[in-house]
């Protein structure tokens, strides 16, 4: 079986060490395009805003089936 032409590039550290692993990530860190500090502490905010309103449902929605199943008659037990 051929490999495929379209394959991710897998980086072998076997070839050039530990020390050529590392200079070529310092090299493509170089590339990257960093988040302003405005920019981060905005996105900052959405993620913990999600994370709070994900939480406040999930509180609810555990109510809401607690006091379902009491009104039902099989739950209220405690754990």
């Amino acid at each position: 079986m051929s490999e495929r032409p379209n394959s991710p590039a897998i980086p072998n550290i076997g070839k050039r060490g530990i020390g050529g692993f590392y200079r070529d990530v310092t090299r493509e860190m170089r590339h990257v395009t960093w988040p302003s500090r405005s920019e981060t502490t905005r996105l900052t905010g959405v993620v913990l805003g999600v994370c709070l309103l994900i939480a406040i449902m999930l509180t609810a929605l555990s109510f809401g089936f607690d006091l379902f199943l009491r009104m039902i008659g099989i739950g209220g037990g405690t754990a």
